[in-house]
């Protein structure tokens, strides 16, 4: 419906420039967790989008991820010094995914390769993943303009992913960043 279409247009809105600084993480899970990310390097900072970013990580799962993953995300925003959840609105934002290997399918369709550079490394990027470690070598990615939620603007942000399958906690990684576009 033309109100459908109406919301949809209020609520996402095309970034012309954006920049990320300060851009940190941790996995905030229990040290035995069997997902894990070892290391995580992004450069430049700040991040510019559009523009070129270089990464390189390494992690491991000591079992194997499989659907169903369920994934609850929070993210935060820091408002007069206090951290404000964002709520879930159209599937973005503090949200409970029941299988975040669907959400995986829906950005990379089964069928179609991953794309550079993990398909070049032979890592994967949909369900399942395999256990072992995985390494992703320094490498150079292109980040187009972004199509965002209205209610992503210029601040500081942390989110929290926590990664579960039937009941146990499999991986937690917490990220941190600030948003400044213009």
């Amino acid at each position: 419906s033309k109100t459908c279409l109406n919301c949809t247009i209020i609520m996402i809105r095309l970034i012309k420039s954006m920049q990320v600084l300060g851009f940190e993480w941790k996995n905030c899970g229990k040290p035995d967790d069997p997902a894990v990310l070892n290391t995580l390097n992004v450069a430049p900072d700040p991040i510019s989008i559009p523009g070129q970013l270089k990464a390189d990580a390494s992690g491991r799962t000591a079992v194997e991820l499989i659907s169903p993953l369920a994934l609850n995300m929070t993210i935060e925003k820091a408002v007069a010094g206090f951290w404000v959840k964002i709520p879930c609105v159209d599937d973005m934002g503090s949200c409970h995914y029941s299988d975040a290997c669907d959400v995986l399918n829906m950005l990379v369709p089964p069928g179609q390769d991953c794309p550079e550079p993990l398909h070049a490394y032979g890592l994967p990027c949909r369900c399942p993943f395999k256990a072992g470690l995985y390494s992703l070598p320094p490498s150079d990615f292109f980040i187009p303009n972004l199509d965002l939620p209205y209610w992503l603007t210029n601040g500081k942000y942390r989110a929290r992913g926590m990664l579960g399958q039937d009941g146990a906690e499999l991986g937690c990684l917490e990220l941190g960043l600030t948003i400044h576009s213009g």
